[in-house]
């Protein structure tokens, strides 16, 4: 008996999904039927159990292109991702009240979005880290060609966590040890350089001539051996290394900003520190493609990766499996069971009150639409892609910071 569902379309191609247990809105499901069907995709698309609308493409889908790519199947937020770190602190050593630790963390880390989600300066420790990492080179390289995505805003945004679904978390594993989880992308110019060239590629379509329907402005691609396509190319691996390079600016200062309270700890050698909105090339089934997960993790045999749950459930530190048929990918979190709008029409500040008993966080009406009943049962999630992942760690929130 197979441990997914295949999903049949009336548009041609294939979808696998790891969706046993949990729904699928009609609305996500004519979202994969478009993106199957478009020719370039390789072997089969993957649908993982957090799966929900998206734009374009389902948010939780795992495609594989040969010799093309969708920007808007990789998106705005590209290279959004998580780190996690183990400390050598105990449940026991916190204190009864967790708020300082919150407004700590607050005070170090930048949150939302505009004007109160960057610096008013460039630290010294992150023009360091900018210089070293040869970030600023490869951007005004790409700056050249594309003038549109112009910003300053990368150098004053590092460090910064942003809004919306976007948290710093301390944690407690199932030995109580104390663990810090974040979630953040490539900010504000990682958002220009996507929103630019989805408009890019949405031109080359009207110009193009196909021997097929593409049936989503959303789903416009590159072509590979286009300038555009190498140049996009370019730009993304730019944002990812990016993205990753802001979750460890943010995850030294957060340590730091633990550090007024614990006078001392230490931390694991290693971190997790994975992607779960980007592009890459990888070997599969006989062909070496471009694999876009748009809401999931890769999961190859052995490696780490983190699915975390909604603020106030349960999160998990996993091990992948290396599931071929799910182009060794998993979920990446719980994934939304409704659209904000419809989380803050449904639900009151009580209810979130309620929801997040004993998770030291926000409990305004500002981040209703993030409150845990707005997600899918990540219980239920994670049973749908056992044959993907195997869990490692089972993390408990005890306090969490949203932009």
């Amino acid at each position: 008996m197979s441990d997914f569902e295949v999903i049949e379309t009336a548009r041609g191609g294939a979808i696998k999904a790891w969706v046993k247990g949990v729904p699928v809105e009609d609305k996500a499901r004519e979202q994969l039927e478009n993106v199957a069907g478009l020719p370039f995709v390789h072997s089969h698309l993957a649908v993982m159990p957090d799966v929900h609308f998206g734009r374009g493409a389902t948010v939780g889908s795992v495609i594989p292109t040969k010799g093309a790519i969708i920007p808007a199947a990789v998106g705005v937020d590209i290279g959004c991702g998580m780190m996690a770190i183990r400390t050598s602190l105990r449940a026991e050593h916190l204190p009864d009240s967790l708020k300082g630790i919150r407004r700590a963390i607050e005070r170090a880390v930048p949150v939302g979005n505009g004007r109160g989600g960057s610096h008013k300066y460039v630290p010294a420790t992150v023009e360091s880290r900018l210089k070293a990492s040869n970030l600023m080179d490869r951007f005004d390289r790409i700056h050249e060609r594309h003038a549109k995505i112009a910003s300053k805003t990368y150098t004053t945004q590092l460090g910064t966590l942003g809004g919306g679904n976007h948290f710093i978390e301390l944690c407690l594993d199932e030995a109580d040890a104390v663990w810090v989880m974040l979630h953040s992308g490539s900010r504000g110019t990682g958002n220009r350089i996507g929103t630019y060239f989805i408009e890019e590629a949405r031109r080359a379509l009207e110009t193009r001539v196909l021997g097929y329907h593409v049936p989503d402005r959303d789903l416009a691609f590159f072509v590979e051996g286009e300038p555009l396509f190498d140049d996009y190319v370019e730009a993304v691996g730019w944002a990812q290394d990016y993205a990753r390079l802001n979750r460890e600016v943010m995850m030294a200062r957060v340590l730091m900003a633990l550090r007024e309270t614990f006078e001392s700890f230490t931390t694991d050698k290693h971190a997790v520190n994975c992607h779960h909105n980007y592009v890459e090339k990888e070997r599969h089934f006989g062909a070496d493609v471009w694999v876009t997960r748009k809401g999931a993790v890769r999961a190859g045999a052995g490696e780490l990766g983190i699915i975390p749950g909604s603020m106030g459930a349960k999160s998990f530190i996993v091990r992948g499996k290396g599931n071929v048929d799910s182009f060794c990918s998993c979920s990446h979190g719980a994934g939304r069971a409704m659209s904000r709008t419809e989380a803050k029409r449904r639900f009151t500040v009580d209810d979130h009150v309620a929801a997040t008993e004993g998770v030291e966080c926000r409990k305004d009406a500002g981040v209703v639409d993030e409150t845990p009943m707005a997600y899918k049962d990540i219980d239920a999630v994670m049973a749908a892609q056992a044959s993907l992942v195997e869990v490692e760690h089972t993390l408990r929130q005890v306090v969490c910071v949203k932009g």
